[in-house]
């Protein structure tokens, strides 16, 4: 991570963490000898023209109405005459203006469905100009950029060492549009990725110190629990031997879940707007919206770590249409009726051989993000466990737990998981629970954190997580053969980059000759698995499981043809290059020539002949 230019430039290492919730920015000075990771305070407004100083900002953008636009109540110390706004005041307006409210930015870069170049959101929103996820994401950087630039002018952000964090179920398209909102707002092409549940355990690290041996002993494998306002990541860290000293390697990650925070207040909205038809009112769909953003502040306050100060949250919604006298109706929910919800909804009591519940699709439905159909985290996990144990019917079993993500702030939550996996694991040969992981561990900047600690363990040579990809990536190949009129051609996946595969190493995919499409639009599919472990470069699937393979976007470009070419196709074999920001390459090498392409696993559309 360190070259003369940085070594010369760079005086910080900055840990970005871009929450769906909360984004944070935590730093360390490189010369410290010991890491010495601070946060920063992030201006940002809280009401109507009143800016105080957070340690997250919240990822929400609100778009302002032509009356505020420009009129100096959206302001901040580094610009003028905003016409949106985004942080606490933002997240506010979610629940008196949804219709200008835009949430949820990261989980909609990981939908593929949709084109998250364009202006999409808020999704379902008339009569306001929208902006795209990639746009929302980019704004929430700019912002953390800004307020850093305000503090430390001597030290501009694109001349330091950056680690941005990703949820580990990311694809490689996900991955790139985060890339990219980076760049745009102003990051260092020489980012670094890294997964959430991987700076979670950093985190830890940085508290712990050479102590953690301690706590973890040569055999023990950790589950990262991390469960945010979007997704659900669950990823398995084991401790090795090398050389005779401990080390940390990551076993498994699991797939993209979208299930969490978001859901949970979607499920006391659902709850109250109950309450308030049995009161003869019935919320049209935007009061529903605007009710959900309500249901999020009851959560928090009736779950808090530090204890409610009432044991009953108001929760009112603005009226709509003349028939709502007084213009806004209120009800109330109570800490026992949440808690319950949210236990019994998402982490309910099952058995470790369980599966999520999987329900008939409608063969219509409207756009929009594709939540999970069973909310039961609990399930997920067995499937989790199920999926990386040592042979059918053996789930891995952990020894200890590290939670992450704002939704285990609720100690009841916590609580409950450590109790489901104590009846799991308590009855078998070791008869000991999985128990979590000792020490403090500061849920809201825990992620930030570990990246700059990272960042510095990365540049001082300090402890690192082994584990190279967290997934096997395949290119799709069409077969030869005889056409069927209305029937595509059928399709095999060739093993281009195996799980495991380290930053910085590449790989020749050894197979038979492939016609690469030159000259013309074409399209490239390309897959990803995280149970896949054994397949090697080169090994050709002729037929797959749902389970097992995972198609990620594909790209549709048009490779120019090699000078002189009269084919409209080249005879290619394939060599896999992951850089050292974790960036994967893929190279179209022609059998015939010198001739070499590149496609990355993107969907950027600049892939050409290099």
């Amino acid at each position: 991570m360190s070259t003369s230019r940085e070594k010369e430039t760079a005086k910080f290492i900055l840990g970005f963490d871009l929450g769906t919730t909360n984004s944070v920015l935590a730093y360390a000075p490189l010369d410290a000898e010991n890491p010495q990771v601070e946060l920063l305070a992030l201006p940002q407004l809280v009401s109507s023209g009143t800016v105080e100083s957070r340690t997250m900002l919240a990822s929400f953008t609100y778009l302002a109405n032509p009356n505020e636009a420009g009129g100096g109540v959206l302001d901040l110390p580094w610009t003028k005459q905003r016409d949106f706004a985004v942080g606490e005041y933002a997240r506010r307006q979610g629940a008196v203006v949804p219709d200008r409210t835009v949430g949820a930015a990261k989980s909609w870069l990981a939908y593929s469905r949709v084109d998250r170049h364009q202006p999409i959101l808020p999704w379902g929103a008339e009569s306001v100009a929208k902006i795209s996820p990639v746009t929302a994401s980019q704004r929430y950087l700019e912002h953390i950029v800004a307020a850093w630039q305000e503090l430390h002018s001597e030290a501009p952000v694109a001349e330091q060492l950056v680690v941005l964090t990703v949820p580990a179920s990311f694809d490689a398209s996900a991955r790139e549009l985060t890339r990219e909102a980076a760049l745009a707002a102003g990051l260092p092409q020489d980012l670094v990725l890294l997964e959430e549940p991987q700076a979670a355990v950093y985190a830890w690290l940085a508290d712990r110190g050479d102590r953690w041996r301690r706590a973890l002993k040569l055999g023990d494998t950790l589950l990262v629990c991390d469960v945010g306002g979007g997704t659900t990541d669950l990823t398995l860290v084991t401790v090795a031997d090398d050389s005779g000293e401990l080390v940390l390697r990551r076993m498994a990650v699991g797939n993209h879940l979208l299930v969490g925070g978001d859901n949970m207040d979607l499920a006391l909205a659902h709850f109250v707007a109950g309450r308030f038809a049995e009161k003869g009112t019935k919320l049209d769909p935007w009061q529903s919206v605007a009710l959900w953003h309500s249901c999020r502040n009851a959560k928090e306050s009736l779950l808090a770590a530090e204890g409610a100060t009432s044991d009953q949250y108001p929760i009112s919604v603005l009226g709509r249409g003349s028939r709502l006298i007084g213009g806004t109706v209120t009800t109330e929910v109570d800490r026992l009726s949440v808690g319950q919800i949210l236990v019994d909804g998402f982490f309910p009591h099952c058995k470790v051989s369980d599966r999520p519940a999987r329900r008939m699709a409608s063969g219509f439905r409207e756009l929009g993000l594709p939540y999970e159909t069973d909310t039961a985290i609990t399930r997920h996990l067995a499937a989790f466990l199920q999926a990386h144990g040592p042979a059918p019917g053996q789930p891995v079993r952990p020894t200890h737990v590290l939670f992450n993500g704002g939704v285990f702030k609720a100690d009841i939550l916590r609580h409950r998981l450590l109790e489901v996996l104590g009846e799991w694991f308590s009855n078998d040969a070791d008869n000991r629970a999985p128990r979590m992981l000792e020490g403090s561990h500061d849920l809201d900047h825990a992620v930030a954190r570990g990246a700059a600690y990272y960042g510095w363990a990365k540049h001082r040579g300090g402890l690192r997580i082994r584990g190279g990809t967290a997934r096997a990536y395949y290119v799709g190949i069409e077969t030869a053969g005889l056409a069927v009129p209305g029937a595509p051609r059928p399709l095999k996946a060739l093993c281009v980059v195996p799980n495991g595969m380290e930053e910085g190493t590449e790989t020749d995919v050894p197979s038979d000759e492939i016609g690469l499409i030159v000259g013309e639009p074409a399209q490239f599919r390309f897959f990803s698995s995280s149970t896949r472990k054994s397949d090697r470069p080169g090994e050709l699937l002729s037929s797959w499981s749902l389970d097992e393979l995972d198609e990620t976007d594909s790209l549709e470009t048009t490779l120019s043809a090699a000078e002189g070419a009269e084919d409209d196709y080249a005879a290619v074999r394939f060599r896999s290059r992951i850089t050292e920001l974790g960036v994967l390459e893929l190279w179209c090498v022609s059998t015939k020539n010198n001739s070499r392409w590149k496609l990355e696993f993107s969907v950027r559309e600049d892939a050409g002949m290099e």
